[in-house]
């Protein structure tokens, strides 16, 4: 990745202006140097797969039987694949659940960090002759494989691979249930969720989140496109070959009745059933390539949420601002008698005289307290929406650094294997052209 060259740069510069450093990486210092000291992710130091998925039976919390696929994790210390040794792996199953307690966990933790997506839990943007039964064999393939790229996600990420929480799951396979729930996630996340549902309006957002925001739904909007694009095709592809087959049966049974014809007929034949054969696994291959779209698909949500987190601190700091301002407006006609805004108060005031001497007293000091307590708030307030915003822009620009080289990767070698696949025809025909001048 981009950020391993950085590493480099930083860690081979000579006698490095502090001064300088100090002011051009204060964000980076705010967040523990997190983004330059990319040594200490979890990956660097610990061997992460998925090696295997396995069909059980049992009963769920209704206690009612029903059936279930596990993960096997496998850990093993980096040190010693280093050394030579090849010690066996630590191991645990892991449900799909789990995963998502674990991704959940992430989310609620670090709000300002875009958290890796799971794989689909059902399958999605399938053509026809692909099973959306998330019990069919090939489909759980595809999503160990993307089990354990979530895994290796969150355990190269600066932040999230520092968790204590990470490391509960891959190496405790009971009890790290209790330990994620004792750190009190869970009332943070049926908050988060009721406070991200609702609907507000910002008076002075991060035009930067907003065009993030923006973007996210642009990526998603066209990911969902060329998925959906793609899987038409994959639909009249997987006839176009298949129908080959009647050429393999044509030629078959012609050569029967031809004798100086009937060989050079029957190998273009054959030749024609392993081409209209061979689709299946091209098909599978481009699975593949559409798990890698469908990733960022989900990525767009996770981007989402992070500017949706800021909106909801931003709302936060502006609501705290204003009852602040307005405690502070009640002070001043309270102090001074003199009523600047329409109030029922007021009227009352005019209407039946005012208030005694102590109750006013009485109520200026509340309103000490509560101004008091209300700097105090948007003090807090604003040091979160500012520490939310400069974490949360350094993450995104990972991300993004992340998000092109994958996609331009994926799309590549995407091009790469249709480029193959006819080539693979070309030379189908090609054979097919020397059976026939054989005859």
């Amino acid at each position: 990745m981009a950020e391993d060259g950085r590493d480099e740069s930083l860690a081979t510069d000579d006698e490095p202006d502090h001064t300088a450093a100090d002011g051009n990486n204060s964000l980076n210092n705010s967040l523990n140097n997190t983004m330059v000291e990319e040594g200490s992710t979890l990956l660097h130091t610990m061997e992460i797969c998925v090696a295997e998925a396995e069909r059980r039976n049992g009963k769920n919390t209704m206690n009612m039987q029903e059936t279930f696929t596990v993960y096997l994790v496998e850990t093993r210390p980096m040190d010693a694949v280093a050394e030579g040794r090849n010690p066996a792996p630590d191991s645990l199953w892991r449900r799909y659940s789990e995963f998502e307690l674990l991704r959940n966990y992430l989310l609620v933790t670090h709000p300002y960090i875009v958290v890796p997506p799971l794989p689909e839990k059902r399958a999605e943007f399938v053509w026809h002759k692909l099973s959306a039964d998330n019990m069919d064999p090939d489909f759980v393939e595809r999503r160990r494989v993307g089990l354990e790229n979530f895994l290796l996600r969150v355990a190269s990420h600066p932040v999230l691979s520092n968790d204590k929480i990470l490391h509960h799951f891959l190496t405790e396979e009971h009890g790290w249930k209790e330990v994620v729930y004792e750190t009190g996630f869970q009332a943070k996340a049926d908050s988060r969720l009721r406070a991200l549902s609702a609907t507000f309006r910002v008076r002075n957002p991060d035009k930067r989140f907003m065009e993030m925001k923006h973007y996210s739904d642009e990526l998603q909007s066209h990911t969902s496109q060329l998925l959906r694009a793609r899987a038409r095709v994959a639909d009249r592809l997987y006839g176009v070959y298949k129908v080959h087959g009647n050429y393999g049966r044509v030629f078959s049974e012609w050569s029967a009745i031809e004798r100086e014809m009937g060989d050079g007929l029957q190998s273009a034949g054959h030749h024609m059933d392993a081409y209209a054969a061979s689709i299946d696994d091209i098909l599978e291959e481009e699975e593949h390539y559409a798990d890698q779209l469908k990733e960022y698909l989900f990525y767009a949500e996770a981007l989402r949420a992070v500017c949706r987190k800021h909106e909801l601190t931003q709302f936060e700091l502006e609501m705290a601002s204003q009852d602040l301002i307005s405690k502070k407006q009640q002070q001043e006609e309270l102090a001074t008698g003199i009523v600047r805004t329409f109030s029922f108060k007021g009227m009352t005031n005019k209407l039946f005289g005012q208030e005694a001497p102590e109750q006013r007293e009485a109520r200026l000091k509340l309103l000490e307290e509560l101004i008091a307590e209300g700097e105090e708030t948007v003090k807090e307030k604003t040091v979160e929406c500012e520490e939310h915003v400069e974490r949360a822009w350094v993450d995104m620009q990972r991300f993004k650094e992340q998000k092109d080289k994958d996609l331009r990767e994926a799309l590549i070698n995407y091009a790469v294997m249709q480029i193959s696949m006819c080539k693979k025809g070309i030379q189908m025909w090609s054979n097919a052209k020397e059976c026939f001048l054989k005859m």
